[in-house]
């Protein structure tokens, strides 16, 4: 009995760390903060988005901004 309630104990901690972690990504989709709180386990688990997004990243910080139609041309 010591045994089956030590196991369940375990599988319970898991699954709800797991949860938890689950929970956690749904979170950090919604809200777009992604890269700050799940970046080292899509790092781990998928190292090549990870790459993809740094590349997006960097794309993103080299664009120069449109100018307005109302801009004077420089």
């Amino acid at each position: 009995m010591e045994g089956f309630l030590a196991f369940l104990v375990g599988v319970t901690a898991l699954g709800g760390v797991l949860g938890g972690l689950m929970w956690l990504a749904a979170r950090v989709r919604r809200r777009g903060i992604g890269d700050s709180v799940m970046g080292p386990f899509e790092e781990i688990w998928h190292p090549a988005g990870h790459r993809a997004r740094i590349e997006i990243r960097v794309q993103e910080e080299r664009a120069v901004p449109m100018p307005s139609p109302g801009d004077r041309l420089r």
